[in-house]
C-alpha cells in the first residue's frame, strides 16, 4: 500500500507538471511499461509477475515486441480479475491458498477496498524506491524528489539501450535511483544532454569489470548530505523497507536534513571553505551507522551520522597518534620507487587528517551545550596538556594524561586524574584546568563521552604539530 500511495502522489504531480490527465493504468501503459519492460533489458525485476513468467524457450532479452505486449496484457487480465498479490502489486503479500507465505510482510486481516488503479499505482511507486547500502530502500513522498527520480528513468534506459554498454546490468532501478538522486542533488553536479557514462563512472556510480557493469549502491549518509543541499531547512518522513526473498519493513522515520547542514557549517568554520569543498566526498563516506542501526535511534539525523569507526576510541586507544610520516630515501632505492613510497605515505597521511576532521566535526556538533565555545576549547586544553607534559622529563605526567585522563570512561576517573594533574600545574594554566573541572562536572554523561574523545583527538593532533 505504501508503494501505491507514493505512486499516487507522483502521478498527481506528474499530471499537474506536464498538464496531463492520465489515469494510473494509462501512465503505466504509455510511460512506465515503455521505460521499464518494453526493451530487451528490463529496468525492474518483480518476482512471479507476468513480465518475468517465461514460456518454454523464452528469454527476456530475446522477447519480440509482440511477446512483451502479451505479458503486459497478462498483467491487465490478472488485475481485472481481482488478483491482489505480490506478483500483481508491488509490496503486497505473496499469494497462498490458505495463508500468506513467509516471504510476506505487513500482512493484516483488515479488508481494504482496493481498486484496479491501486495496483498500477503500486508499480509506479515501486519504480521510485531509493536503494541504499545495507539492502534497504527508501520511499519519500516529496513531490520534488519523485519528479527528480522520474527524470532519472530516461537516463538509466538510455544506458541500458546503449550498444557500447552491452555489459550493463538491468533490473537495478532502485540502486540507480539512489545514485541518480545523489548525483542530481550534489553541489556543483549538473546533467546535460551530452552527459556521458564516463563522467558517472569517474564519480563511482558504476563498477566495471570484464564481465559486467553494475551500479554501485549509495551509502545513505552520502545521499542524506546531498539531499540536504536541496532541502536544507526541511524535515520530512521516509519509509525504509526491503523487498526480496523476505519482505522487511523498518517503518517511517523523520529525516532531519538541517542537521546535515550543521555538520557542513562546522566543518567550514573549523577547517575552511575550501577544505570543506575539496574533502566533501571523502568525509561524507566516513559518516553514518548502518541504516538498520540508524533506524533504531528513532530518527535519521545527527546521531545517526556517527562516523563508522569512532566507537573504538571511547575509553581506550588513548595513545592515539597522528604523526606526519617521515620518508627518507633508502640506500640503493631508485628515485622512482622512493617517490612512489613517499606519495603513498602522503596520501595516507591526508586520509588520516580527513578522518580526524570528520570525527572532530561530528563530536563538536553532538556536544549539546555551548557549541560555539567548544569549537576551539578542546584544542586549547590539548595544547595546555602538552605544555604541562613537557614541563617534566619524567614520564609520570605523560602517563597520567594518556592512561588516566584521556582514557576515562566516565566523569569520576577523569576528575580524579584532573585533580592529580592540577597539584603541580603551572600557575598560568591553573585557571584553565579549574574551568575544565567545572565544565566536566556539569556535563551530562553523554556529552562527557563526546567531549573526552574530542579532547583525545585534539591532543593527538597537537602532538603531530609539535613533531613537525
Amino acid at each position: 500500500m505504501i508503494a501505491a500511495t507514493v505512486g499516487q502522489i507522483f502521478l498527481r504531480t506528474y499530471n499537474e507538471l506536464f498538464e496531463k490527465n492520465l489515469s494510473a493504468k494509462e501512465f503505466f501503459d504509455k510511460v512506465y511499461f515503455e521505460y521499464f519492460f518494453n526493451h530487451p533489458k528490463y529496468m525492474q525485476w518483480v518476482t512471479n509477475s507476468p513480465f518475468v513468467q517465461m514460456k518454454s524457450s523464452q528469454k527476456v532479452h530475446l522477447l519480440q515486441p509482440e511477446e512483451r505486449i502479451e505479458k503486459l496484457e497478462n498483467l491487465h487480465q490478472k488485475v481485472s480479475k481481482g488478483e491482489r498479490d505480490a506478483s500483481i502489486a508491488i509490496g503486497f503479500p505473496a499469494a497462498e491458498e490458505k495463508e500468506f507465505a513467509t516471504t510476506s510482510g505487513l500482512v493484516t486481516d483488515i479488508e481494504f477496498q482496493l481498486k484496479d488503479e491501486d495496483m498500477y499505482l503500486s508499480w509506479i511507486g515501486g519504480g521510485l524506491g531509493i536503494g541504499v547500502a545495507g539492502g534497504y530502500s527508501i520511499f519519500f513522498n516529496k513531490p520534488e524528489i519523485l519528479i527528480k527520480l522520474y527524470e532519472g528513468w530516461k537516463i538509466y534506459r538510455k544506458y541500458l539501450n546503449d550498444p557500447t554498454l552491452q555489459n550493463l546490468r538491468g533490473n537495478q532501478i532502485n540502486t540507480w535511483n539512489g545514485q541518480w538522486l545523489n548525483f542530481a542533488y550534489g553541489k556543483g553536479k549538473r546533467f546535460g544532454d551530452d552527459f556521458d557514462f564516463a563522467r558517472l563512472h569517474s564519480q563511482n556510480v558504476f563498477s566495471v569489470n570484464n564481465k559486467v557493469i553494475e551500479i554501485n549502491t549509495i551509502n545513505w549518509c552520502e545521499l542524506f548530505f546531498n539531499i540536504s543541499n536541496q532541502f536544507s531547512s526541511q524535515i520530512f518522513n521516509g519509509y525504509i523497507y526491503s523487498l526480496g526473498q523476505t519482505n522487511k519493513t523498518l517503518g517511517f522515520y523523520p529525516f532531519y536534513f538541517p542537521q546535515a547542514k550543521r555538520i557542513i557549517d562546522y566543518y567550514k568554520i573549523l577547517f575552511g571553505e575550501k577544505a570543506a569543498f575539496d574533502d566533501r566526498q571523502k568525509y561524507e563516506l566516513l559518516f553514518g551507522l548502518h541504516i538498520k542501526r540508524a533506524c533504531e535511534l528513532g530518527s535519521i539525523g545527527l546521531q545517526a551520522l556517527e562516523p563508522k569507526e569512532l566507537r573504538k576510541y571511547y575509553g581506550k586507544d588513548s595513545n592515539l597518534r597522528l604523526a606526519k610520516p617521515q620518508i627518507f630515501q633508502k640506500k640503493g632505492e631508485s628515485e622512482e620507487d622512493y617517490m612512489t613510497r613517499k606519495n603513498n605515505a602522503e596520501q595516507k597521511d591526508y586520509e588520516n587528517i580527513i578522518i580526524f576532521r570528520t570525527y572532530k566535526t561530528w563530536l563538536i556538533a553532538m556536544i549539546t551545550k555551548n557549541k560555539e565555545e567548544s569549537l576551539k576549547y578542546t584544542a586549547e586544553v590539548a595544547e595546555a596538556l602538552h605544555e604541562h607534559r613537557e614541563g617534566s622529563t619524567r614520564t609520570d605526567r605523560k602517563n597520567l594524561i594518556q592512561s588516566e585522563l584521556l582514557a576515562a570512561k566516565s566523569k569520576k576517573p577523569f576528575l580524579d586524574a584532573l585533580t592529580t594533574l592540577i597539584k603541580d600545574v603551572d600557575e598560568s594554566k591553573l585557571e584553565m584546568f579549574k574551568s575544565l573541572r567545572d565544565k566536566v562536572h556539569l556535563m551530562s554523561a553523554e556529552d562527557f563521552g563526546y567531549f573526552v574523545v574530542l579532547l583525545k583527538f585534539d591532543y593527538a593532533y597537537a602532538e603531530r604539530e609539535r613533531n613537525i
